[in-house]
């Protein structure tokens, strides 16, 4: 049986836009679909799978931003790339604050897009590969969950990355900009000014619960480390 396709939403109003970026990946070999609004999107996105969402921060009804967030608020755990418009770096914090993986800036390259859809797309399959030990935790990323005695907490799968880099090497300090880089994708996380690594390992924190307190560590002024010594 072949192998099934790829399938991407595409979330766009500007209809050349739209039109354009479904007939490129299509030609690529992505089985595409597209709506022009917030509000399709988010019924879309309940009603029909996707490996990828492609989405823009200015939609009419309910914007990127909203939609963004209110799929992360549902559980949907598929890649989702940002559209914004070029320079709009507060666009592209909000966006990573609101849950997004990645994000293309406009106008962009169909080189530059399709590398970004063609990472997420390997990165998403990879992050869904062998367990890893943080702690007490077992970490199942396959179905973005971490198991402790009979307990088991759902993860979003950024939180399987979070935890998968403190991991890598128990004791270590991680920066926040190596989180932003390495997590977010974030290129410029050098340049970027943002609190979203701390809020999103308090809510880890408070995911995980009494049996992992202590477990990552916050070094101050340096970044965080998964402490050894966590019950």
């Amino acid at each position: 049986m072949p192998e099934s396709k790829p399938r991407v939403l595409v979330v766009e109003d500007e209809e050349s836009i739209a039109r354009g970026l479904c007939d490129v990946l299509s030609f690529r070999g992505y089985a595409v679909e597209s709506v022009t609004d917030g509000l399709s999107a988010l019924h879309t996105c309940s009603t029909q799978r996707f490996d990828l969402l492609l989405l823009d921060v200015m939609l009419p009804e309910l914007d990127g931003l909203r939609v963004c967030q209110e799929l992360r608020e549902r559980g949907v755990q598929l890649p989702i790339v940002m559209l914004t418009a070029k320079g709009s770096e507060d666009d592209i914090v909000r966006g990573f604050e609101a849950g997004a993986d990645d994000y293309v800036t406009k106008p962009f390259s169909v080189r530059e897009l399709l590398a970004r859809v063609h990472a997420r797309l390997a990165r998403s399959s990879k992050a869904a590969s062998e367990t890893f030990h943080a702690g007490a935790f077992e970490i199942d990323p396959a179905r973005s969950a971490a198991r402790c005695d009979d307990t088991e907490v759902a993860l979003t799968k950024r939180e399987v990355m979070i935890l998968k880099l403190l991991a890598e090497e128990p004791g270590r300090i991680v920066s926040r900009r190596v989180l932003l880089r390495e997590a977010w994708e974030m290129n410029n996380s050098d340049q970027v000014e943002t609190r979203t690594v701390d809020m999103h390992i308090a809510k880890l924190r408070k995911k995980l619960g009494k049996r992992a307190e202590g477990l990552v560590e916050t070094v101050r002024g340096q970044g965080y480390r998964l402490w050894t010594g966590a019950r």
